[in-house]
């Protein structure tokens, strides 16, 4: 009735009326607007009065939806005012609560004001959804009685002008109102997946209320935060097989230190850059050894840091169709990338390639300058122009130029950067050099004659077509072609063929890779016709550089796959079964087995106690986990992941031959019979019980007399079996070279004996087994200085002036064992497997044991005398606790530059934690090694990984109270120093201690991720972290700094260190990488709110307390939002209940408003009845 009033009376004693009405609370104001709103600014030019006092009461009552909501009938009302509006059908969402409802009306009243400002003024025309919801002009210009005269035009064109005004005065009003503004900003979060009203609304709807907690760091620590990006890199070199994908792990770390170091996407793609460039540089020239060399370095700088960055431009690729906004973000993904590797060219130093890449690298720049320069050569071969015919110095930024446009990343322009070409061209020669002539032989379909296979083993394809001419020849060609092209497949192709590696690897495990059924026993299989190549491609990528590049892709599950597969056929045919190809030797099935069987050992720890990972649980290792049986279900889950994606990527390209899996079939253990009988007897052989041995028993019969077989010779001098000499080591030889293969089972005998312990020392005396004395005392020198910048003492080697040794009696057998090997092609898959099995067993046995075997093989292998001592000095660790303690102390002191004893570099950051890595290119010979390089190298053999977990968090508490000390020192000698406008030199600054506090949380989440994985961050999560929280803690005594300083710091770094660990194991994307995260989340929030509500007593310092949960609760809102869509909506609203209590208002919205639409309607009702 008032608004019909108001509508067809038009006199002002009416609309006095309403306003009455309204401010006495006669009549809802949120009706009364919503249904003069349709029907007042249609007709907004013939009725100015009537809009003009429209927008006085929108101003006045508009927005007042406190005492509103408290009305008996305001359900009634909200359906009216939907029935009305059509707000639940326009936005979709339903009406019926009341949070939710005023987030669409005030939406729906703003949005009416800002259409009609533009129809006004011309431009809604302009916008790309041109249909307005809500109607601006009315089509009936009958739907008022009364005319206008002549002389009343003036005055109503004056008023409609002032009304224009007015409505953009009442919008920009509207705007700085921090009710509305939080309101809008709830909206943005929440229904912004309405495309078109993104489209139309979202230049309103953009402001963020919550400022960040705590600012973006600058300064000189600032590199200091990308720290994770170059652990994670050091650490997948140091030989150990992962199953999972390093492009998605390292994708998904760059997007999440992107998020909490609040950095430009041009400075995360830079950082990446330059830790990968680190990662080379440290080992331009690597030690000698069975350890993964440069190549496998350079593997991660130009194939899987680029394709970790097109897995994020992909990623964002993927969303573009969905609307312009995300479109435009993916090209400023691709200019922020350009533009970082125009900032990479300044980084000189970094950009020095290693002696043995020059070649390729001046073929790049190269590359450039004929393309530049319009040289009519092919482009599928530029990349082998010849060295003797231009005069370019190429570097590590034209590889890396070249590697990104191979991948679409980049486009030729980028060959027109300023100072991106250095030389001239001397004399162009269209004359092909010879590798090139080979490679184009080939693509003309030239014989494969042994010379031409050679020189294509030696050089990498040119490109991706020459790859996929191989695997054609392998797949379809004759049988000697097939062994030819698998050949030229596994030689520089496969290692330095860095553009398109990802393609390289996957198809040499399909051609390893059977395509019968999921049974693989009997003889009739597809395989063992291939029985040539499968030999060729197994025991040309079994050299230790090779396997990591599988492991970095993803490969290993469905590698391991494929090995299973061959060992069940080849293993179940008989010895007669042979093939003699061209190279005249001839190749038996037991061969095929031994290799596939060995390479196969090498992807999980086959030599460790099954029951390892099951009782140590949380502390268990990474890596433990790894056995066949998980490797198939990784595999399995793959295939289902890759065939569920290939349907929603109708967009990407990707080759066919590639893309698929090599079978769609799910396998299992129970696909492979004899090796799953051989796997289970290998458990019971690790596991078994000292009773089992007992004598009189058939166990220990049937071992008896395979012991006195194996030690034949022995048995021949009269010698028991108890007293084994080093000779009967030679039996053992003749054993693994009859069957290469049986190496597994001494290795696995020997590491349960050494558990026993049931067997006398052997004496190391030259006599009975070979003695260490003549390197004994270099070994122990060598070992000081690698661990001098830790500080941690070296127990003594020799002492008495003797050097004799002990070793245990399994130990002594299998070092000397070893021993006989010849370091040759052929032996080095076997040593690549006996080699970190030597090394954990003597790890495991007493000090110094792991000496002696080094200096053994120092005597044996000079050159390798630097790997050896590395690898013993690392066993200091595994024997005392508090040795690795002092590690993880110095790790923290050296990146924070804390350290005044450590000699490697004092300045802190990624120079002190890592330094050069190791090896003796450095002058003086050997080097101290740094911190951090050695505990990425021990940290694998510490059993309970729950103690590092625990250390950790003490030695943060510790630095966080080193910080606060420095600065309040600092502080206080500088007071009276101090002019009125000058802050002399020495200070810091309470955002230098939070720097520092934040880089020293990162490196301690960094090392717990690292060290147990995710099953060690849930433990941080639900049992360290409230077990802390609980206890007293006292830091604030005995030191300089004041107990609430350190605290509040401390607080902080805890929920960095939370918030980092939990990024790093389950990252930021929506759609979490694993269950586990749902769950940890919920428990911990739960455990938090429990703490707000006072169910759950703290022992800990309430300022602490407090800086925790608003650290780690901002962190979460600003940086990890999905954390809390994953949480119980009761259990958000208690913590915002909290905040609130604390005055932190902004955050107790902000968490409800990054919660998901679920929680739209808490926040609404907690933005309305905030204090503002």
């Amino acid at each position: 009735m008032l608004a019909r009033a108001l509508l067809y009376g038009g006199c002002g004693a009416a609309w006095k009326y309403a306003e009455a009405a309204l401010a006495a609370g006669l009549a809802s104001p949120a009706l009364l607007l919503a249904i003069l709103s349709t029907r007042v600014i249609p007709h907004r030019f013939t009725r100015p009065t009537a809009y003009r006092l429209y927008l006085e009461l929108l101003r006045r009552h508009g927005f007042n939806f406190a005492f509103q909501m408290k009305a008996a009938n305001f359900k009634k009302i909200m359906q009216l005012i939907d029935d009305n509006l059509g707000l639940s059908k326009i936005f979709g969402f339903s009406t019926c609560e009341p949070g939710v409802f005023v987030v669409e009306f005030t939406l729906c009243m703003l949005w009416q004001l800002v259409d009609a400002a533009l129809d006004d003024e011309g431009l809604l025309e302009l916008i790309p959804d041109k249909k307005a919801h809500w109607p601006t002009r009315s089509d009936d210009v009958s739907a008022f009685d009364g005319t206008f005269s002549e002389q009343r035009i003036d005055k109503i064109d004056k008023l409609q002008k002032m009304n224009n005004v007015i409505t953009i005065e009442l919008i920009g009003h509207l705007l700085h109102d921090k009710v509305i503004t939080h309101i809008l900003s709830l909206a943005r979060e929440n229904i912004e997946n309405k495309h078109w009203l993104r489209r139309k609304f979202h230049p309103i709807v953009t402001s963020n209320p919550l400022s960040s907690p705590n600012g973006r760091c600058l300064g000189a620590s600032y590199s200091a935060q990308w720290i994770p990006i170059d652990m994670y890199l050091e650490d997948c070199l140091d030989g150990s097989i992962a199953a999972t994908n390093s492009i998605e792990t390292l994708s998904g770390l760059i997007k999440a230190l992107q998020a909490v170091n609040r950095a430009t996407w041009h400075d995360a793609f830079l950082a990446l850059w330059i830790a990968s460039l680190r990662l080379v540089q440290r080992e331009r020239e690597p030690i000698e050894g069975p350890v993964p060399h440069l190549d496998t370095r350079v593997c991660m700088l130009l194939s899987i840091t680029t394709l970790a960055i097109v897995d994020i431009i992909e990623e964002s690729d993927s969303e573009m169709n969905s609307n312009w906004k995300e479109k435009r973000t993916s090209d400023d993904l691709r200019k922020e990338l350009m533009l970082s590797l125009q900032t990479l060219g300044d980084y000189e130093s970094l950009l020095v390639p290693p002696p043995c890449i020059i070649s390729v690298a001046n073929q790049a720049a190269s590359k450039a300058a004929m393309f530049v320069s319009r040289t009519n050569i092919s482009s599928g071969y530029m990349e082998n122009v010849n060295d003797r015919t231009t005069n370019y110095s190429g570097n590590m930024w034209h590889l890396i130029v070249e590697s990104c446009i191979s991948r679409n990343l980049l486009e030729t322009s980028v060959y027109y950067w300023p100072g991106y070409i250095n030389g001239h061209v001397n004399s162009i020669t269209h004359a092909l050099p010879s590798q090139l002539a080979a490679w184009s032989s080939f693509m003309k379909r030239a014989p494969l004659t042994q010379s031409l296979v050679n020189v294509l083993v030696a050089t990498p394809a040119p490109s991706l077509a020459e790859v996929q001419k191989l695997y054609e020849v392998a797949v379809d060609g004759s049988d000697e072609d097939k062994v030819s092209a698998a050949t030229i497949l596994c030689g520089a192709t496969l290692l330095r063929g860095w553009n398109f590696q990802e393609h390289t690897v996957r198809l040499v495990v399909k051609l390893l890779s059977s395509s019968d059924p999921i049974d693989f026993s009997g003889g009739e299989s597809q395989l063992v016709k291939h029985g040539p190549m499968l030999n060729v491609i197994v025991t040309g990528i079994s050299p230790v550089d090779y396997v990591p590049i599988f492991s970095f892709h993803g490969l290993i599950p469905e590698l391991a796959a494929a090995l299973m597969a061959i060992c069940e056929v080849f293993g179940s045919l008989s010895p007669s079964v042979s093939w003699s190809p061209r190279t005249g030797e001839e190749i038996s099935a037991h061969t095929v087995f031994s290799n596939a069987f060995i390479l196969l050992l090498r992807l999980w720890k086959f030599n460790h106690p099954p029951l390892e990972y099951c009782v140590m649980g949380d502390g268990a290792p990474v890596g433990s986990q790894l056995t066949p049986e998980y490797l198939l279900l990784l595999r399995n889950s793959q295939v289902v992941s890759i065939r569920s994606s290939a349907k929603n990527r109708n967009t990407q390209k990707q080759l066919p031959v590639t893309s698929n899996p090599s079978s769609e079939h799910p396998i299992f253990m129970d696909s492979f019979p004899k090796l799953k009988l051989w796997y289970r007897q290998h458990q019971a052989c690790l596991a078994s019980t000292l009773s089992g041995f007992a004598h009189g028993t058939p166990v220990h019969k049937n071992v008896d007399s395979l012991l006195n077989l194996m030690f034949r010779k022995a048995n021949k001098e009269s010698t028991s079996i108890g007293s084994l000499s080093g000779s009967s080591s030679i039996s053992l030889k003749d054993l693994t070279d009859f069957l290469p293969a049986s190496l597994a089972t001494i290795v696995s005998y020997f590491s349960a004996e050494v558990t026993r312990g049931v067997w006398k020392p052997a004496f190391m005396n030259g006599t009975d087994w070979p003695s260490p004395a003549a390197n004994l005392s270099m070994v122990e020198e060598h070992i000081k200085k690698i661990v001098a910048a830790t500080g941690v003492d070296v127990p003594r080697l020799v002492t008495g002036g003797s050097t004799l040794g002990t070793l245990p009696l399994p130990l002594a057998a299998f070092v000397s064992l070893t021993i006989t090997y010849k370091l040759d092609k052929a032996s080095e898959r076997f040593l690549n497997l006996a080699g970190p099995a030597l090394e954990n067993l003597a790890a495991s046995c007493p000090w110094p044991s792991m000496p002696i075997v080094a200096a053994l093989w120092t005597q044996k292998v000079k050159r390798w005398s630097d790997f050896l001592v590395f690898s013993a000095s690392r066993t200091v660790f595994h024997h005392n606790n508090d040795a690795v303690f002092q590690l993880l102390r110095s790790c923290f002191t050296a990146t924070l530059g804390m350290s005044s004893t450590t000699s490697v570099c004092s300045c802190g950051g990624i120079a002190s934690l890592l330094g050069h890595g190791f090896g003796s290119h450095c002058s003086g010979g050997l080097s101290p090694v740094a911190p951090g390089i050695l505990y990425l190298r021990i940290f694998r053999c510490i059993k309970d990984c729950s103690i590092l977990a625990e250390d950790i968090l003490r030695l943060l508490m510790l630095s966080v109270k080193d910080i606060a000390e420095t600065t309040v020192s600092r502080h206080r000698s500088d007071k009276v120093r101090k002019t009125k406008y000058v802050m002399r030199h020495g200070q810091v600054s309470l955002s230098s201690a939070m720097t520092q506090v934040k880089v020293a949380a990162s490196l301690g989440a960094t090392l717990v991720w690292l060290s147990g994985g995710t099953a060690l961050v849930q433990s941080l999560f639900q049992e360290m972290l409230p077990s802390w929280f609980l206890s007293v803690q006292d830091l604030g005594r005995g030191g300089a700094a004041s107990g609430g300083t350190v605290y509040k710091l401390g607080g902080h770094a805890l929920a960095y260190l939370a918030v980092y660990a939990g990024m790093f194991a389950w990252r930021i994307d929506p759609t979490p990488v694993s269950r586990r995260r749902e769950r940890v989340m919920w428990s911990h929030f739960e455990f938090l709110a429990s703490a707000l509500d006072g169910k759950i007593s703290l022992g800990c310092d309430l300022s602490l307390w407090r800086a925790y949960v608003s650290g780690f609760l901002g962190l979460v809102v600003e940086c990890t939002p999905c954390w809390a869509h994953e949480v119980d909506l009761r259990v958000l609203r208690r913590l915002s209940a909290g905040l609130r209590q604390w005055k932190e208002d902004e955050l107790a919205v902000a968490l409800l408003r990054r919660a998901g639409p679920e929680a739209m309607a808490a926040a609404a009702e907690l933005i309305i009845g905030g204090d503002w």
